[in-house]
C-alpha cells in the first residue's frame, strides 16, 4: 500500500522498482517473517540494517527512509502502536551508530591527452554497446541518459537530443547539441522494428547498467568506468579551453549555485553549448601529439 503511493510521489517506474527492490533485498528476510508489524521492534529494524549500515550506506541510508515510511502508515492506520521503531534518532543511532563519512570517491577517469588514441581503439570495436560508450562520451552523458535513449528524443535535422525530465538526475529536461560526429555515428545505427531505443539489448529492451563497463573491459581498460569520461570531458574543458565555467557545467547537466548563472544560461547559452560540444568532438578526433616519439637533434 506504502508503494502503491509513493508511486505517485515518484518520478518514474524506475524509482517505484528501487523502492520494492530494497525492501525485497535487505528487509524483508528480517521484517516479513510472518509476524504482524506490531510484534516488531527497532532491534528487527536494526538487524536489517546493520549488514549494510557502513559498507552501503546510500542504500542503507534510503532503506531506513522507506520502512519508516511504512511504520508510519502502520501507525497511521492503527495497526502499530508506539514510537516508530526505524526513525533514526531515537530508536536506531544508539544501536547502529552514525554512519562514516568519507571523501566523496572519484570515479576513474582517462587523462584527457589520451582521448583520442582511445577512441581510435574504441571506434574498431563492433557492436551497440561499443557505439552507445561512443556517444556517451561525445555527448558527456550519463549510462542511464544513454542506455534509455529513444529515436523519439532524437531530432537530426535540428541536431538536438532532448532528454525528459522524468529520466533526469537532477528532474530537469536537458537538450544536448549533437556534433557532425555524433549525428553520423546516430545516422549509421540500424533501427529495429518495434523497438524505439537507439541503443537496444540483444534481445530487446535497453543495454543494462553493466553493458558499456563490460566494453571497457573487453579493451582492458577495466580501471576505467563510463562515468568518468564526463570527467574527463570536465578536465579538458577547464584546463585547455577559453569555455565558460557555466557552459561546461550545463553540458554536464548540473545544477548550477548562484540563481543569476541558472537565470543566464536560460537564455544564451545554447550557442556556446553547440560550439562546445563541437570542439570536444573534434579533440575526440584527434591523436595526442604526445603519443609520437620525437628524434633528438644529432640522431643518427
Amino acid at each position: 500500500i506504502v508503494i502503491a503511493q509513493k508511486a505517485d510521489e515518484l518520478r518514474n517506474a524506475k524509482a517505484v522498482a528501487q523502492w520494492q527492490s530494497t525492501l525485497e533485498t535487505y528487509a524483508y528476510p528480517f521484517l516479513n517473517d510472518g509476524r504482524k508489524i506490531d510484534e516488531l521492534t527497532r532491534h528487527d529494524v536494526a538487524k536489517a540494517l546493520e549488514p549494510i549500515w557502513q559498507t552501503k550506506r546510500e542504500t542503507a541510508s534510503r532503506l531506513q527512509g522507506r520502512i519508516k515510511a511504512i511504520f508510519d502508515y502502520a501507525k497511521a492506520s492503527d495497526a502499530f502502536k508506539g514510537d516508530n521503531p526505524a526513525d533514526f534518532k531515537t530508536a536506531l543511532e544508539p544501536l547502529l551508530g552514525k554512519q562514516k563519512k568519507d571523501a566523496k570517491e572519484k570515479q576513474p577517469a582517462l587523462p584527457h591527452k589520451q582521448t583520442g588514441a582511445f577512441m581510435v581503439e574504441l571506434r574498431k570495436r563492433e557492436g551497440l554497446s561499443a557505439r552507445a560508450l561512443e556517444f556517451a562520451i561525445l555527448t558527456a552523458a550519463r549510462s542511464g541518459e544513454v542506455r534509455g535513449a529513444t529515436w523519439a528524443e532524437i531530432d537530426l535535422p535540428g541536431r538536438i537530443w532532448t532528454v525528459p525530465a522524468e529520466r533526469m538526475k537532477a528532474g530537469k529536461e536537458h537538450r544536448v547539441p549533437l556534433s557532425d560526429e555524433v549525428v553520423k555515428l546516430l545516422e549509421a545505427l540500424p533501427r529495429i522494428v518495434g523497438n524505439d531505443y537507439v541503443f537496444p539489448a540483444p534481445r530487446g529492451g535497453q543495454l543494462s547498467d553493466m553493458s558499456l563497463t563490460a566494453v571497457l573491459k573487453r579493451m582492458e581498460r577495466g580501471g576505467l568506468t563510463q562515468h568518468g569520461f564526463r570527467s574527463t570531458f570536465r578536465d579538458w574543458a577547464g584546463e585547455t579551453t577559453n569555455h565558460p565555467r557555466e557552459v561546461i557545467e550545463h553540458a554536464l547537466a548540473h545544477q548550477l549555485k548562484d540563481k543569476a548563472e541558472r537565470a543566464y544560461q536560460r537564455g544564451t547559452l545554447w550557442p556556446k553549448r553547440v560550439h562546445l560540444m563541437a570542439d570536444w568532438a573534434n579533440y575526440c578526433g584527434q591523436v595526442a601529439a604526445s603519443n609520437v616519439v620525437e628524434l633528438k637533434q644529432g640522431a643518427a
